[in-house]
């Protein structure tokens, strides 16, 4: 993001291009075969940035939410599956900071830093099949979870569970992820996505420790922990961002060094076609806009995080308008995008050897996370009647 450079040394910036440009070597083939991306998975861990939004008296690299989410649209632009784990992985270390209290969230950072952690989710608070009981000293979660993105390879879980004997009040734990009882499922087979291990996990009797659950503050309690669900949202935005990117410079490879004129083109070579500039020229303007949203909506974040438990429920009302608008807008010019690079590139580019149609299917897969009518519905009501959102973990 030109407007916002990273603040870090050279070094982490660099480690992350380094990756990106391994993981487009075999992102291809890797969409393809699906499954867990163990040998990227332990890139990541040797290069040090999974402590990226650590801050730095726990021993990480203490980045900034604008250096953290650059990296991830960084690896989205060749590998979107990479870029999801890794950006899931900073938003589980977010909930137990935002969720959690101080000697709960130190320990578990300061580990995660010197262990190199991955971090997985169980939460999807939408699917409500695990359910969870008292048991003497501790609690037990039963039940089902899906969607379970980057829980397989992980060391770390953060899953959710009903308390049935609350009135249905949602508890989040976090938990080792190879303790007792948690069978993590390899079905994960959707169009897109296909190796960012978001199957199924089953909780049998899992025992959870009082000191592992997340109760002070707690999920959606203060303006500042309400900032979790809006990280979410942002991650997913700069992964849209990412995506589209990515798919815009592939075309424009493709188009320079493959399309064939039209018969009926005045033009020698496609690059010079009056059709394809126009293709090309609306594209740049979509992206150029997407862009300066994404900035102007993680800028603030920043300011957000930077306030703490300070920050005000105008204040985070005003960012999730900011992160709605440009996740909306990431959406439809990324699906415009990856739809229409065909236009430009020609018969040839859909040669299943070159999968150009991941992006697309990646990103389709991901902008069904939740439905953008309703973010636009929450728009509209603040456009119009100068409704801030209601926060939820989706909003």
């Amino acid at each position: 993001m030109s407007a916002h450079p990273l603040h870090l040394p050279a070094q982490p910036r660099e480690i992350a291009r380094q990756l990106a440009a391994d993981f487009a070597e075999t992102a291809v083939e890797r969409d393809e075969r699906g499954g867990t991306p163990k040998a990227e998975r332990d890139a990541l861990r040797r290069s040090g940035l999974l402590a990226m939004s650590i801050p730095r008296e726990y021993g990480g690299l203490g980045a900034t939410w604008s250096d953290t989410l650059e990296v991830v649209r960084e690896f989205a632009k060749v590998d979107s599956s990479i870029a999801h784990v890794f950006g899931f992985h900073h938003l589980m270390l977010a909930t137990v900071r935002l969720f959690a209290r101080a000697d709960q969230w130190q320990p578990w950072f300061e580990q995660t830093a010197r262990k190199q952690w991955f971090w997985g989710n169980a939460l999807n608070p939408l699917d409500t099949r695990t359910v969870v009981r008292g048991a003497g000293g501790w609690r037990e979660f039963s039940g089902q979870k899906s969607f379970c993105s980057g829980a397989s390879d992980s060391q770390m879980l953060i899953a959710s569970a009903v308390d049935e004997s609350a009135g249905g009040k949602l508890l989040i734990a976090a938990i080792p992820s190879g303790r007792s009882g948690i069978t993590l499922h390899d079905d994960w087979h959707n169009i897109g996505q296909r190796q960012t291990d978001s199957g199924s996990a089953t909780f049998e009797r899992v025992r959870v420790e009082e000191s592992e659950l997340l109760l002070d503050p707690g999920p959606l309690s203060t303006p500042f922990a309400c900032l979790r669900p809006l990280i979410a949202q942002l991650t997913f935005t700069h992964m849209f961002l990412g995506i589209s990117e990515g798919a815009f410079a592939e075309a424009r490879q493709y188009t320079a060094r493959e399309t064939r004129p039209w018969f009926k083109s005045s033009s020698q070579q496609a690059s010079q076609d009056p059709y394809i500039l126009r293709h090309y020229g609306e594209f740049w303007v979509a992206l150029e806009g997407v862009r300066l949203l994404v900035e102007r909506a993680t800028t603030l974040l920043d300011q957000a995080w930077a306030k703490g438990p300070a920050l005000s429920s105008d204040e985070r009302g005003h960012l999730a308008v900011a992160i709605a608008t440009a996740k909306v807008a990431a959406s439809r010019t990324g699906l415009d995008l990856c739809t229409r690079l065909f236009e430009v590139t020609g018969a040839r580019a859909t040669h299943a050897s070159l999968r150009l149609d991941r992006y697309w299917r990646n990103l389709r897969t991901q902008t069904l996370h939740d439905p953008l009518d309703y973010k636009l519905h929450e728009l509209g009501d603040w456009a119009l009647n100068r409704t801030l959102p209601i926060p939820t973990f989706y909003s």
